[in-house]
Order: structure tokens, then sequence, then C-alpha cells
């Protein structure tokens, strides 16, 4: 295929989630090769980008440091331990502002994340720029809601767990 033809994409991972996520599912991790492999090959990656919360050790920096080899830009935020015992590090509103920059410069847009807050954020995106959102979770885990919104959802399992 030309590259002209080439299908343009903008990916956003929500580290957090899809670590969590898959912890929780199935024991594994997210096999972060085997989804760039299958997201990414014979496309024009316009955006590729993976947030997570830095907590500054260095096993840490390592697996930075494997995406952006991979092909992501990593965004960090720093992790925000509060008096009362919470903790804050969520990139939402970050990825929903990439997300719509992005999404009239594509063809598709692929999210990985389950989480319900970005259904609104999906709708929209296809609606205003007809773009195709693929949404890639632990089905379980994933809310109802972005399901049905996105106009494909891939179930994390299986070639995506290490």
């Amino acid at each position: 295929m030309s590259e002209a033809a080439r299908e343009r994409v903008a990916i956003f991972v929500d580290v957090q989630n899809v670590y969590y996520t898959t912890r929780e599912a199935f024991g594994r991790h997210f096999d972060y090769n085997a989804f760039w492999a299958r997201f990414a090959a014979g496309r024009e990656v316009v955006v590729a980008n993976a947030y997570a919360v830095d907590r500054g050790d260095a096993r840490q920096r390592q697996f930075q440091a494997i995406l952006r080899g991979i092909g992501f830009t990593v965004k960090l935020k720093p992790f925000i331990q509060r008096r009362d015992g919470s903790a804050k590090g969520d990139w939402d509103v970050g990825i929903a502002l990439d997300a719509m920059e992005a999404a009239p410069l594509v063809d598709r847009v692929v999210l990985v994340s389950g989480d319900g807050d970005f259904d609104l954020l999906v709708e929209r995106m296809r609606e205003r720029h007809g773009v195709v959102v693929e949404v890639v979770g632990v089905e379980r885990l994933s809310a109802d809601s972005l399901i049905r919104a996105a106009s494909h959802f891939v179930p994390i399992e299986g070639e995506l767990l290490l």
C-alpha cells in the first residue's frame, strides 16, 4: 500500500488502567510489543502516547524506556500522596485533550482503557470528526458505556498478554 493510502492512526494508552485491569483479571501484564505489532503495523502512526504516573523508581524508568523504544511518547504526571493517605495521578483530562486534538488528523483512534469516563470522548470523536474509535480493554472490567460508544471493542486477552 502506498504511503498516501495508509490509514492514519492515533494511539492513546491509559497505562495505569491497563496495568491494574490486566493484573486483576489475569494476574498478567499487557504485552505492549504485541499490541504495537497488531495496531500500528501497516498504518501511519501520527501520535502514540502512553500516559503514566511517575513514582520515580528504577523499574518504572526501565519500563518507560521500553515504551519509548517501541514507539510511544511517554507522558508522565507526578504521583501525589495526599495527607489523608489517598493518592492522585489521573490522566483522564490529558488523554481527552490529546485525543480530541488528534481526531481530525487521523482515520482511526485507538484508546487503551476500560474507564467509563471516556465514553463521552469516544462519542464526540466519532460524531464530530467521523473517526473510527477502537477501544482496547479488559472486557469484564471495561465500562459497558465505553464499549457501546466505541466503533469496535477489542478485548485484552491471549496474544495481548505476557
